[in-house]
């Protein structure tokens, strides 16, 4: 479940140098980059890299330490309709007085013997957010065959920011290096992401290369050199996978220590320990954790004490699911306010989940605190804590030794669901009386998408007519209520109608209200559909309505995992009325599939028939929520079974 981590074994001493420079090739092009048009290991790529080099060093600028940051790059443009990298952005830190330094730029279009420059006025400077600038320039004269060079070097003066270094990206790349000279008095953990092996993994020692003005002593560096040939373009299949940042292969750099030459030591690596001690204490987390008596003065005295345990729960959800708008934001530390935002009924989700976790304390109701990385994020490492690893906090309870993970930051989850963009597996639950510890995530399991269909025909007028109940619980049941709130009756029945296959009308709608709750909504539609008589013979598609429109995996290979958040079950069943004076000519044939010897997912397609009826049952069920790569093929073959027989299936009677 966890993305691939590997730690690279390699000395780890620091360093100055004075002339780190990379090797002047700029602007030197071979006759085989510029007669490349085509790259055979991907012949669908829009580009390919060439070439890609990064060189980071430490350097005394205006009497400061700095690391400087230098980057070169040759792309070779095989598709121009297809690529989209001719806008270059380069991204610049800053907070407060200390910034991030463009120092020096040079980009150039090589179309065979014309070149054309990106000129300084051609590069232009905005404010990502509050605390990163972006530099950006676009490669002129763009056409197929085109060569992209660029070449900048930044200055930074947050010594921690030693970068990483993404050797994979969306196109393929020939080769890629990084270079780093690290003084012996920093110290860094570094890890090896993704799938892909490093060509190239050395690292030297140079004798009494870092020295600082005033102090005798000097350090030896570390000089380390990474790359990788070859590198195939990460193909990101959206559907079903977490955050690309967890597959993608990567160098990542973490300041661990700082070894003074006054014989100081400052030291970032910290243990859960430490966390833990620093979040009681910590204004925004641990005493944003102590408001019970707030919340106990500004509500009602009845929701913190009728009832039992889970009664009461239920209702502090509910009152908080009620009493806030979230503002959408997930926020970090230091953004957090609960007495604030509870009097202004907004929040970012930390405060929203804090002043629930409060509010169940108060109902003496033990719940607390559990750090998570939502989906996109990527998923936390678990050997060290890097907090930067975690951008959202849910509530951890147990009642009557049964244990829940809520968030009241979305209106249409149920008790104990938490909302999608939260499924990822694992956090850290801070309990401040004992130790933290990792908490696995498991999905609410009972999710079904259920359709009943019955179908007749009237052969004077060539057309059927019939009804199909809808029935869906747990998370498939959340989205229909959204849809359902979204849209008016009419709209929502027009975007029904449209899903439908074939000259469907919709006819009638109505909502059972008697049999929704929260956690399922049950419906049914009527149904009218002409030109099902050609000659002699009824043709009919029984799929109604299909779960899938297309094969969700189409990659020819995936070597990530495969993540559906939760498990789901589909089923569809259609009763189908001969037409009197005809009898089945065609139908489809039965099937059963499973993955693994567990069948984790099963299918299943089968028929019943007499001379008055046919009924055809479609069932699919995905019983795990995560499949790890091995298992792309298994499930892109079953998949494509699955839309096959909802795409293809034909019913044919033949008039006797």
């Amino acid at each position: 479940m966890s993305p691939r981590i590997r730690f690279v074994a390699l000395l780890l001493f620091p360093l100055f140098v004075l002339n780190a420079q990379m090797p002047d090739t700029f602007g030197e092009i071979s006759y085989i980059e510029k007669e490349m048009m085509s790259y055979d290991k991907d012949p669908d790529a829009p580009a390919v890299v060439l070439y890609e080099r990064g060189d980071n060093y430490f350097k005394l600028v205006d009497e400061r330490l700095v690391i400087v940051k230098e980057f070169h790059s040759k792309i070779k443009v095989l598709d121009e309709k297809k690529f989209n990298g001719e806008i270059v952005p380069i991204y610049l830190y800053h907070n407060g007085a200390s910034t991030e330094k463009l120092i020096k730029i040079k980009a150039v279009t090589h179309n065979g013997e014309e070149q054309f420059n990106v000129l300084p006025s051609q590069i232009f400077t905005s404010d990502e957010s509050e605390r990163w600038r972006v530099k950006k320039f676009t490669f002129p004269n763009i056409k197929k065959g085109s060569i992209l060079e660029y070449r900048y070097t930044i200055t930074t003066p947050y010594l921690s920011r030693l970068d990483g270094w993404t050797f994979q990206s969306d196109i393929p790349k020939l080769y890629s290096e990084f270079n780093a000279t690290i003084p012996g008095n920093y110290l860094y953990n570094r890890a090896l992401m993704g799938y892909l092996n490093l060509d190239t993994n050395e690292a030297t020692i140079k004798k009494h290369c870092f020295y600082l003005p005033g102090f005798k002593n000097s350090a030896d560096c570390e000089v380390i050199k990474y790359a990788m040939k070859d590198i195939p373009a990460f193909k990101a299949d959206e559907k079903y996978m977490l955050s690309e940042q967890n597959y993608i292969s990567r160098i990542e750099f973490e300041i661990s220590e700082w070894r003074k030459f006054d014989g100081t030591t400052d030291r970032f690596t910290k243990t859960w320990d430490d966390v833990d001690r620093e979040f009681r204490h910590d204004a925004d987390i641990g005493r944003q954790l102590t408001k019970k008596s707030f919340f106990e003065r500004n509500v009602p005295e009845s929701l913190l004490t009728q009832g039992d345990a889970i009664t009461r729960a239920k209702k502090i959800y509910e009152f908080v699911k009620g009493h806030y708008n979230w503002n959408g934001e997930y926020a970090t530390y230091g953004n957090a306010d609960v007495k604030e935002a509870f009097n202004a009924k907004k929040g970012n989700a930390w405060e929203i989940n804090m002043s629930l976790i409060n509010l169940l304390n108060a109902a003496d109701i033990k719940t607390e605190l559990m750090l998570l990385s939502t989906r996109q994020h990527g998923l936390p490492k678990k050997v060290h804590p890097v907090m930067q690893d975690f951008n959202y906090i849910v509530a951890k309870t147990t009642i009557d030794g049964k244990e829940y993970l809520l968030d009241a930051t979305d209106k249409y989850n149920p008790f104990g669901y938490l909302p999608y963009r939260a499924l990822n597996h694992y956090g850290r639950v801070m309990d401040f009386k004992n130790d933290s510890y990792w908490h696995t995530i498991k999905p609410i399991a009972k999710n079904r998408y259920t359709i009943r269909a019955n179908v007749q025909f009237n052969m004077e007028a060539g057309e059927a007519t019939g009804i199909f109940d809808v029935m869906t619980i747990g998370y498939n049941a959340i989205d229909k209520r959204k849809t359902l709130d979204e849209y008016s009756k009419e709209k929502y029945l027009d975007a029904m109608e449209g899903e439908l296959e074939g000259s469907y009308e919709i006819t009638d709608y109505r909502k059972f209200e008697e049999r929704c709750d929260e956690e399922k909504v049950a419906e049914r539609f009527m149904f009218e559909m002409g030109d099902v008589l050609q000659g002699d013979r009824v043709y009919f598609n029984p799929f109604l309505i299909r779960f899938f429109d297309e094969n969700p995996f189409q990659l020819e290979e995936r070597n990530y995992p495969i993540d559906f958040g939760y498990p789901v079950s589909y089923r569809y069943q259609v009763n189908i009325e001969i037409p009197e004076g005809y009898q089945i000519q065609e139908i489809p044939q039965p099937m059963a599939l499973a993955l693994g010897e567990n069948k984790k997912v099963l299918y299943r397609f089968h028929h019943d028939s007499n001379k008055n009826n046919v009924v055809l049952s479609f069932d699919l069920s995905i019983k795990n929520t995560h499949f790890p790569a091995d298992d792309y093929e298994g499930l892109k073959e079953l998949f494509k079974k699955v839309t096959n027989t909802q795409k293809n299936s034909l019913v044919v009677f033949k008039r006797i």
